[in-house]
């Protein structure tokens, strides 16, 4: 649910009208809309680019998954990894551009930890992945924009933590 979308229907429920304070938090989203949207589409564009420097940099730090017997070892179970990582990318977009994080929370966070434990993978390895993931989104950007973006990142990895 966007951002407007869940101030409208809080204000319903309430039987009133938005807040002041409500108000300028739409003003202040439609504000950055269009950096949003010019976020969304440097993720979906620079996918691969991401993903190869946040697998470089998480394998540096736990060479044991790529090693025999590890979670991302051979091609196969590297590449079930890596699609892991351009999942998580799309959540991230989904919340840039409704301006909400309970969307990455409802598709992406609820029972994730279960899942990962389920299939052996180890949940902090997951923590550093993202935030792998987020180093390298954030060398691609403004600092303004990272002030955009890394609250979905922060959001996914304290979920997952």
């Amino acid at each position: 649910m966007s951002l407007v979308s869940q101030i409208i229907i809080e204000a319903d429920n309430e039987l009133r009208y938005p807040t002041i304070g409500e108000l300028q938090t739409i003003q202040s989203y439609l504000r950055t809309g269009e950096d949003r949207i010019r976020l969304s589409l440097l993720l979906r564009d620079k996918e691969l680019s991401i993903i190869q420097n946040a697998s470089k940099a998480i394998f540096k730090i736990y060479p044991e998954y790529i090693a025999p017997g590890g979670n991302a070892e051979g091609s196969r179970r590297r590449s079930l990894c890596l699609r892991d990582y351009g999942w998580y990318l799309r959540l991230i977009t989904y919340g840039l551009l409704s301006g909400d994080k309970q969307s990455i929370e409802r598709i992406g966070l609820i029972g994730v930890k279960e899942m990962y434990n389920s299939l052996g993978v180890p949940i902090l390895g997951m923590v550093d992945a993202i935030q792998c993931l987020k180093e390298a989104t954030l060398d691609l950007l403004s600092f303004e924009d990272c002030e955009i973006i890394s609250p979905y990142f922060d959001f996914i990895i304290q979920g997952m933590s």
